[in-house]
């Protein structure tokens, strides 16, 4: 009797252990306010010119800097043109005239006009010219004047003209250089690179994808909260983020940056605290990278 009370015991213990067992994953199941996985902004860079890519020093998973060179497009024939181009804006400004030379003889004669002018006007007083000695005076100086001012229009007209000509190279000049300024490969945005969709040598064409790259720095993780929940959070309130790395946990600060309008279905990867609730709202919470140990894709928890 006595032994069969002590496996009775033992048997009560056990009971109330695996009980108390499963109380506690019940509620560490649910521990955390919501859960979901982490996203990264993602930005394909694509080729913006067409031609033979002789450079591309991309390798996944290299972290790249705003603004660094990676490579080049073929850019031969656009250089050539470019050349052309600056050589005929040469031709156009050494047609353009000098108009101070081109008026200098005329300005001149003008001059000399005017002393015969005055001198016929003042020998005239002294009765000493005729009427008609000032009047032809006066009418060379009105002829020179007129050339003059013909000549300023002409030359006008014409700098003018080569000055629209010299301008319409500029403009194609700067065309080319716009398109070999797009030869080049520079990497737009901070990040590591996920994925290399092109190699040396290939041949590209505008919007042709070359690498993925992420913002691996500043995470977001998509989690998903019920209804009743979302009275409890808004945009920019301080959370604290959870991950679990095996054996070990790690805690992360984070802040809510966008709160979903409009509810979905639960995803079949994500249990919420009601799983009686099919639909959710997804919020995006704001994480710091600052140990680089989170990786896309990794599960994660929120406590509000």
């Amino acid at each position: 009797m006595e032994t069969w009370n002590k496996k009775f015991s033992i048997l009560n213990y056990a009971i109330i252990l695996l009980f108390l067992l499963s109380s506690s994953c019940n509620r560490s199941k649910f521990e955390q306010d919501a859960s979901g996985t982490f996203e990264a902004t993602e930005v394909i860079v694509s080729s913006e010119a067409a031609g033979k890519l002789e450079q591309f020093d991309v390798t996944e998973g290299d972290l790249l800097y705003q603004g660094q060179y990676l490579g080049y497009v073929d850019s031969t024939q656009l250089y050539l043109k470019k050349l052309q181009l600056q050589t005929a804006q040469k031709a156009v400004s050494a047609r353009r005239p000098n108009m101070a030379v081109q008026i200098s003889a005329t300005k001149e004669q003008i001059q000399k006009a005017e002393l015969e002018k005055n001198r016929a006007e003042k020998m005239f007083k002294a009765n000493a010219a005729t009427q008609k000695q000032v009047d032809d005076a006066n009418s060379r100086l009105q002829v020179l004047k007129g050339t003059l001012e013909a000549q300023i229009n002409s030359l006008s007209t014409s700098i003018n003209s080569l000055n629209e000509e010299s301008m319409t190279y500029e403009i194609q000049i700067a065309q080319i250089q716009d398109q070999l300024d797009k030869c080049r490969i520079i990497n737009p945005v901070e990040g590591t690179v996920l994925n290399k969709y092109a190699e040396n040598k290939e041949v590209v064409i505008p919007g042709k994808p070359l690498y993925k790259i992420a913002d691996t720095k500043n995470l977001f993780l998509r989690a998903y909260v019920v209804s009743e929940q979302l009275e409890k959070i808004k945009p920019g309130q301080d959370v604290t983020v959870y991950i679990n790395f095996g054996k070990d946990r790690k805690i992360y600060s984070g802040k809510i940056s966008w709160i979903s309008d409009k509810a979905e279905f639960t995803p079949k990867t994500i249990q919420t605290k009601d799983e009686r609730q099919n639909l959710v709202y997804a919020i995006k919470v704001a994480v710091e990278n600052t140990d680089g140990l989170i990786k896309i894709g990794m599960y994660g928890d929120v406590g509000f």
